[in-house]
């Protein structure tokens, strides 16, 4: 994308300035024909940029508004396209849509199994990260283990995805009260997502520490579980603002530990 007319809603996003990326795109979704490439993939960063800062009903509109232009630039089963399904399907996690986000991940995840390259084995962990936790959310933890762990061994490489992809299977080994299994994996994700580049950390700032604090609690470690739950907090807040879906479980889980600690 460098020296595109979308280059520059791009950089302020990977810098982690949501709001900036997200006038900037739309101001040249704006710009330029409906059916443009560069218009298209403005929307798509919009829809990013939008859900970074807490508007995930906002986001989810900009997502539907850029998909059917990407079907017709690019093709039904072009990687791009399938990315902003499986970006799409996760906003809708933080709306609450469990089955819907289910349904979406795992037929984006079944339509990258089928290509090939870097790109579809990307799309492929970033799809099955949905589906895990989709599962997580609606307590069908033995699922999302099995599918986070497939996941995994398919996905070898030391990225971002593989990062999400252990906060998952950490999550869900939590969620079976096998917690010291859950922090061996959280600990790992954490070492990984310490070598990632800036523009790869900055979307999942604080999940580290909020899947830590939840393992610690389990734990019944407390004072490390608040101490965990308040970095969340705070990196969320900062990141992200109050309205974003991690923010908001990080405070959850914050006034839970507060409300039940003696």
């Amino acid at each position: 994308m460098t020296g595109t007319p979308v280059a520059e809603a791009k950089a302020l996003y990977q810098a982690g300035r949501y709001a900036d990326a997200e006038a900037e795109a739309r101001a040249v979704a704006r710009s330029r024909p409906r059916d443009d490439e560069y218009a298209a993939v403005a929307l798509n960063i919009a829809a990013l940029a939008t859900g970074a800062q807490g508007r995930h009903a906002e986001a989810l509109a900009t997502y539907d508004e850029a998909l059917p232009a990407f079907s017709r630039i690019f093709g039904a089963d072009h990687w791009l396209t399938l990315k902003l399904r499986s970006d799409r399907a996760q906003q809708m996690t933080s709306l609450g849509q469990y089955t819907e986000c289910e349904a979406e991940c795992a037929a984006v995840a079944e339509a990258a199994g089928r290509g090939t390259g870097p790109e579809m084995s990307f799309l492929a962990a970033a799809a099955r990260n949905g589906l895990v936790f989709a599962l997580n959310a609606q307590g069908r933890h033995q699922e999302a283990e099995a599918v986070a762990r497939e996941a995994l061994a398919a996905h070898r490489e030391r990225d971002r995805g593989s990062v999400v992809l252990r906060l998952g299977l950490a999550r869900s080994l939590n969620g079976q009260a096998r917690h010291e299994e859950a922090l061996t994996e959280v600990q790992d994700a954490d070492k990984l997502y310490r070598t990632l580049p800036d523009d790869q950390r900055h979307p999942d700032t604080g999940a580290v520490q909020l899947v830590f604090a939840m393992v610690l609690w389990g734990l019944r470690r407390a004072p490390d579980a608040r101490h965990q739950a308040a970095a969340a907090h705070d990196a969320c807040q900062a990141s992200f603002g109050p309205d974003h879906s991690r923010t908001v479980e990080a405070r959850t889980l914050l006034e839970h530990i507060d409300g039940t600690r003696p």
